[in-house]
């Protein structure tokens, strides 16, 4: 399979367009326009029934004591783990690109009610929903596509993959309200090819 997009390229800056947080010189971060990038694949298996995306960014810290502090700094060798952005299933085969903008346009507080997206497709929760948890103006759930907005002080340059899959099943077995780790689960043994790109983004204005 083949993953291009109209928006973005592979190793190149995410453009501001589809970030969650753009950067601010006053309060180093603020809300973004964050629509989803456009999208587009190609050389499916003939077997394919249905398609998944995933994006995710594998670059966060597993402690959150330095990030976003004054004065400190993520330290570059602090252990990373992955964060969900967009997990997008059940896109019927002959579907082959994703418009910009289609499945989200602007920061919605508490999340987006997306569990059902465009086309027949289906979205799970990203892991804003775990981010903002507690907080009292922004916590929800986070379903479909939410884009970048690593520490303002993280040490280094955050990846961000995006990865279509092409499967064996036209419906994946998941409730409405699943997770990556339940996507990745659910699509085990059932992959008959996949295709990514990754691209890059920081807020940190010393790594611009």
């Amino acid at each position: 399979m083949e993953l291009w997009s109209n928006d973005l390229s592979d190793g190149s800056r995410i453009p501001g367009e589809f970030a969650f947080c753009l950067p601010d010189p006053d309060t180093h971060a603020t809300f973004g326009p964050n629509r989803n990038p456009h999208l587009a694949w190609s050389g499916a298996p003939e077997a394919t029934l249905s398609v998944a995306v995933m994006v995710h960014d594998p670059d966060v810290p597993t402690k959150p004591d330095d990030v976003n502090q004054e004065g400190r700094e993520v330290p570059s060798d602090l252990p990373r783990t992955d964060f969900f952005h967009w997990l997008l299933i059940d896109v019927p085969a002959t579907m082959t690109e994703i418009e910009s903008g289609a499945f989200a346009d602007g920061v919605v507080p508490h999340g987006r009610n997306a569990a059902q997206g465009p086309f027949g497709t289906r979205q799970g929760i990203n892991d804003y929903t775990g981010w903002f948890a507690g907080d009292e103006d922004m916590g929800g759930d986070y379903y479909g596509y939410d884009g970048p907005c690593p520490p303002w002080n993280d040490s280094i340059i955050h990846h961000y993959v995006f990865t279509v899959y092409a499967l064996d099943v036209a419906q994946l077995d998941l409730p409405d309200r699943f997770d990556g780790s339940a996507l990745r689960d659910a699509m085990d043994g059932h992959v008959l090819d996949s295709a990514q790109l990754t691209a890059v983004y920081t807020l940190n204005p010393r790594l611009t």
